[in-house]
């Protein structure tokens, strides 16, 4: 049974009736706070009501901007079939003027069905809260993937002059999960990607981000593809390159400045190449490379990249 999601604190505000349309309605329509301390409910314009489909407008505030085309073929051919069975939801701009809060997928697959007319709830919202609605019924959606979650919380912050913890109340989660999703942003850009297409989990994402330096990041990532890693595998995988860092740090330097960068250097590639961190200490004169591994099957990886060039 899949956990029920937490709402925002502002939808009983915002969404002031309590008929058993509106609770149907819960899922679609996106739930916000007001800014000021103390606000005002927002009242309901009016109940549900057909509304022409050409005096609607999209929402500005709308974090999403790509729909799935088939997607919207599928549910526009069962909307011809069976009508709208969720009501969208609006606001009134002016008369015969609305801008839609939510539903936009079942708003565009209407027009797709060539429906003249859409059933409707309207509401009252200001601009502010139709930024808050938007983005907190793009987080609580079923489909959305960490890194769009991750947008939207920057977006909330930034734009709503929220702190995560304000953030957390809005969104009913704890700071930690919110500071979690933050941080994958800092991730270079191919790897974000491949959270958003669902190509790498946030577990594994969480374990690489771990990794400072981004060439790094960029190889276990690299490898987590090409070999089908685990989240376990990947954590061991950065637990080895951040111990053996911090060993390397402890030991003390035995060359000049400008042989402590190369080497450093050298230690960085030899690092990303072999997926492990490899220490190389030198005295000007001699010195060793060590390369760590954590189990057979990689001391096996590590003999084969070694292999390739004997």
């Amino acid at each position: 049974m899949s956990k029920k999601k937490a709402l925002g604190r502002g939808l009983s505000a915002l969404l002031s009736d309590s008929s058993t349309d509106d609770r149907l309605e819960v899922d679609a329509i996106p739930t916000g706070v007001a800014t000021e301390p103390t606000p005002a409910p927002p009242l309901a314009v009016s109940g549900m009501t057909e509304i022409p489909i050409d005096e609607i407008e999209v929402n500005p505030f709308q974090p999403r901007s790509h729909f799935d085309q088939d997607a919207l073929l599928e549910l526009a051919e069962s909307i011809r079939v069976h009508g709208i069975i969720q009501p969208i939801t609006v606001r009134k701009l002016a008369p015969n003027q609305y801008q839609l809060i939510s539903g936009e997928r079942r708003f565009q697959a209407s027009k797709l069905a060539d429906l003249k007319t859409i059933p409707a709830y309207i509401r009252a919202a200001n601009d502010q809260q139709m930024l808050e609605m938007a983005l907190i019924e793009n987080i609580q959606r079923e489909n959305l993937n960490a890194i769009e979650i991750a947008l939207s919380y920057q977006r909330l912050m930034s734009e709503c002059n929220l702190k995560q913890d304000e953030l957390g109340e809005r969104v009913g989660k704890n700071r930690s999960t919110v500071t979690n999703y933050l941080r994958l942003l800092k991730l270079p850009p191919d790897i974000q990607i491949a959270v958003r297409d669902n190509k790498l989990s946030m577990g594994h994402a969480r374990a690489i981000i771990n990794v400072e330096n981004a060439d790094q990041q960029l190889y276990i990532f690299k490898r987590t593809l090409a070999e089908e890693l685990s989240v376990r595998k990947v954590e061991e995988l950065v637990r080895s390159l951040t111990l053996g860092k911090s060993t390397s740090k402890s030991e003390p330097e035995t060359t000049s400045g400008q042989a402590s960068k190369e080497l450093a250097q050298l230690q960085s590639k030899l690092s990303s190449h072999f997926g492990t961190r490899v220490v190389v200490k030198s005295d000007g004169k001699k010195g060793d490379i060590r390369i760590p591994f954590l189990s057979v099957e990689d001391l096996n990886r590590i003999l084969d990249i070694l292999r390739m060039y004997s």
